[in-house]
């Protein structure tokens, strides 16, 4: 009784949480279901019926069919390329005792310093030099650039759990850089890299800024992000069709996190015992 006692304000701050995150929840999707009538008139109350009916508006007048299908493009290859250029740095910072290698990983670091639109200008300028402006595949090119400091700080820490004792036996029977790196570091941080995946994945898929300048509004072209807003200037103030909208282009984002969640919360509980 005690203990239970002593754990009872927890319990609240955890209910009262759960409340605060249910109830905008429950009103985001109640309001997919409901006509702007029924949003001010009853916002709380149940939809007086569950048709797809703001679903379709949503996806005919923005065109997100062809919306998701850009932003899935350029997500998957951003990260992908990601990847490709994130496990081999922090692979060869994590095994360097060098003063060269800290300082790389310091310069890693200040990335986190750099606003966002601080390197917008600059990035319109390369965009056209390249002669890449208004397409997807700059954008392919440009996201990692912006994920490399915290995926590179991220797998530099979970490299660093790993003993040495297995690369120097893997060394011993004639194993090359490349396949220490593939069959003893990856396999074992997984969780670090279900990490940077969906980290980076709900950075690359809500990018808005970036993806107008450079991509811009062609419906060929754009990402979910940039067609979400041409709901409202299409549908005027229907913002049943504005939520559904929405509600679709976070459908992916919900599949992403069930798959990786588990890694990941392997990675913050791994983090909290070595810690």
């Amino acid at each position: 009784m005690k203990l239970g006692k002593r754990w009872l304000p927890a319990h609240l701050l955890v209910w009262t949480y759960a409340v605060l995150l249910i109830v905008p929840l429950y009103y985001f999707l109640a309001s997919a279901f409901k006509s702007n009538e029924e949003i001010f008139a009853h916002p709380f109350a149940l939809p007086s019926s569950f048709g797809f009916g703001n679903f379709r508006t949503a996806y005919d007048s923005a065109d997100l069919g062809t919306a998701v299908v850009n932003s899935a493009l350029v997500t998957v290859l951003a990260l992908a390329l990601t990847l490709l250029l994130a496990l081999p740095a922090a692979f060869a910072l994590a095994r360097s005792t060098s003063r060269l290698a800290s300082a790389m990983e310091k310069i890693f670091s200040l990335g986190f310093l750099i606003p966002t639109f601080a390197a917008l200008f600059p990035t319109f300028l390369l965009a056209a030099a390249t002669g890449l402006f208004h397409t997807r595949l700059f954008m392919v090119f440009f996201l990692p650039a912006t994920a490399m400091p915290l995926s590179v700080v991220i797998l530099v820490q979970f490299m660093r759990t790993i003993p040495r004792e297995m690369e120097e036996a893997a060394r011993m029977d004639g194993a090359s850089t490349y396949t220490v790196l593939r069959h003893i570091y990856i396999p074992m941080c997984l969780p670090g890299i279900a990490t940077v995946l969906l980290l980076n994945f709900l950075t690359f898929w809500n990018e808005y800024l970036y993806s107008l300048i450079i991509i811009g509004p062609d419906p060929e072209q754009r990402t979910v992000q940039v067609a979400l807003p041409t709901l409202k200037a299409i549908t005027g103030t229907d913002y049943g069709v504005l939520t559904a909208g929405t509600v679709l282009t976070l459908v992916p984002v919900w599949v992403v996190y069930t798959v990786l969640q588990k890694r990941m919360q392997k990675a913050l509980i791994n983090g909290a015992v070595k810690a």
